[in-house]
Parts: structure tokens; sequence; C-alpha cells
């Protein structure tokens, strides 16, 4: 069981534009369609092995905004947030406030052997790192460059070295990068 941030990124290290538009990643063009088939099945295989989400609520509220129905029925999730939001139907969303730390261990217990998905952003990212409780970056670099936006992670990690742990290009250009934090 790890705790493992996947995501998407632009090719100069953007997971969303300035104002969070993710046109340039939904849009990519895709052979297979999805982000299970951008991905050659990947994020199937590896959502198989998630037994909890972590999400801050910009992302929460993309989702809301942007999903017709909720991605992720029946697996919990919890998001990080300071303000009352929706839950949609059919979802079991659950809600924190302040560091992730202390919410970590329920996360945990209620994911069992599965793993703990820190989905986005990269503001939640840098606090999971910031904290010490992250354990994997599994990044897939989409060959887009936006020129600015939403980086990957909010805040500078230079003293968390990863160490690169597989790499796995994908017949529609992206390629997947694994890396687990250096304890």
């Amino acid at each position: 069981m790890s705790t493992q941030y996947y995501v998407a990124q632009s090719l100069d290290g953007y997971i969303a534009e300035a104002d969070g538009n993710l046109d340039w990643l939904t849009g990519y063009p895709s052979e297979g369609g999805g982000p299970s088939g951008a991905t050659d099945g990947e994020y199937d295989r590896f959502f198989a092995q998630v037994g909890v989400i972590a999400m801050g609520s910009a992302t929460y509220e993309w989702i809301l905004d942007k999903v017709d129905s909720w991605p992720y029925e029946g697996t919990p999730c919890w998001v990080f947030t300071s303000r009352e939001l929706a839950v949609p139907d059919g979802a079991d969303v659950r809600f924190a406030r302040g560091a992730v730390a202390p919410v970590l261990d329920e996360m945990r217990a209620v994911a069992g052997e599965r793993n703990v998905w820190v989905v986005g952003g990269g503001d939640l990212a840098s606090q999971f790192v910031g904290e010490g409780v992250l354990d994997e970056l599994i990044l897939t670099v989409v060959p887009v460059v936006l020129g600015d936006g939403l980086p990957t992670f909010a805040q500078r990690h230079a003293d968390n070295p990863l160490r690169l742990t597989a790499t796995r290009p994908s017949k529609d250009g992206m390629t997947e990068l694994r890396y687990e934090f250096v304890r």
C-alpha cells in the first residue's frame, strides 16, 4: 500500500492552464479515447489498485462542473477544503480541513491493502510531499507546451529527492515516468 500522486502534466510542467482549463489534456488526440485508451490501459490497471482518493477543492469543483457523472463511484474520496461543497448523488465524498498527515491514517485504514491516490492539484500534492507522506509520483508527460499554468507541484521540494523507477511510452506519444520519494 502506498500514497501516490498520479497525474498528467504538459511537457513544460503544468497540470492545467492558469484558469484551470484542461482542454489541452481532454482533447489530446488518442486512438483509444479516455484516460485508459490514451495510456494503453495503464489508467485502468492503476485505478484497480486504488482504495481511497484525496483531492483538493479546485480539482473537485472542476469535476463537478465538467464531468456528467461522478467518475469514482464506489471509491471513498476525501476533499481537502475549508468550504462547504455539494456532494454528487452516489458519491462517497468526505471533507477534511487542515493538514493531510492526521487524515492520512483514516484514509489508509479505509483503503486497506490498496493505495491512496492523490488526484491533485499541485497544492495538495505539495502538502503531502511537505509532510513526508507521499511515497510515489506517477507522472504522465503529455507532449504539449502550455507556456504557463498551474504547476505539478505548487511549492519547491528540492529537499525531497526522487528516484526514477520506471518509464513507459504510450502509442499516442505520452510517456509515463514513475518515481519514488527517497527517505
